[in-house]
């Protein structure tokens, strides 16, 4: 346990980034695990999609690493942890690559549920719901 983790991040919440962030560095220093950050863009389809130039999910893939590196750096983490990018839904993503990549703990942060986080679930709850390994949810209000 602890010897591979992974921390999906949600860039657009810095204060929840930090905190996982925190804890996972904790971890990985107490243990000297192998350490995989991860962000996933939701893909965009239909109607919306056919207004987006081309590139568009090249380009938001390439700012999401940036800001992915950004935030380890800022973490300590710069030289510490891989950076992965990956498209599609989600809890599906992190699940598929925690079962991949043979994690062994994932890190998440929760916020404090929102009216439609009680009517189709949030990611973090969908992952604990369903990874293969154990789950630490850093938990976050507002």
């Amino acid at each position: 346990m602890f010897s591979n983790i992974l921390v999906p991040l949600d860039i657009d919440a810095e204060k929840t980034c930090a905190d996982a962030l925190a804890l996972a560095r904790e971890l990985m220093e107490k243990h000297q695990s192998k350490l995989t950050l991860l962000h996933v863009n939701e893909v965009i389809t239909g109607m919306v999609a056919a207004h987006l130039p081309a590139d568009f999910a090249k380009k938001a893939a390439e700012t999401a690493l940036e800001n992915l590196k950004s935030a380890a750096a800022a973490a300590g983490l710069a030289d510490k942890a891989d950076c992965i990018v990956l498209s599609g839904n989600p809890a599906t993503e992190i699940l598929e690559h925690a079962k991949n990549s043979g994690a062994d703990t994932i890190v998440i942060a929760s916020h404090e549920p929102g009216l439609a986080d009680y009517l189709i679930g949030s990611v973090a709850g969908k992952v604990v719901r369903h990874a293969h390994c154990s789950v630490l949810v850093v938990r976050n209000p507002g």
